[in-house]
């Protein structure tokens, strides 16, 4: 199946900023649609940003917004979240996904997904 690798992430203090990479494995990420999500253990899996395969763009949570940049490098076949202004709260594992269909903040709209990279914002 196609798979998605995440890296980029890491311990930060608090005001930091981390460039989140993710990488495809076998597949050009250009023909589909990816999206950014993040997940603390026991709490949903919550949508941050998605660009589709035609270039439309979407951001999630208003919490996070103007803090998360996502974009995507079709000639270097890698996507990108660049996060600032890091907080103790944006502490979670990290993924990318994803589809072939339009941007969605629905974590069951995308069928490929990476294995995670964590991240930790603490003093």
């Amino acid at each position: 199946q196609l798979q998605l690798v995440e890296s980029g992430g890491g311990s930060v203090q608090p005001g930091g900023s981390l460039r989140l990479s993710c990488a495809p494995t076998g597949f050009n990420l250009h023909y589909f649609t990816i999206g950014w999500f993040r997940q603390v253990p026991g709490k949903e899996r919550e949508a941050i940003s998605c660009i589709s395969s035609q270039n439309v763009r979407a951001d999630y949570a208003d919490s996070m917004k103007g803090r998360f940049a996502m974009s995507r490098d079709n000639a270097k076949n890698t996507a990108y979240l660049e996060i600032n202004d890091l907080e103790p709260e944006d502490s979670a594992v990290y993924y990318c996904a994803a589809e072939d269909g339009p941007c969605s903040d629905n974590k069951r709209a995308f069928s490929y997904w990476g294995q995670g990279t964590q991240v930790t914002v603490s003093s």
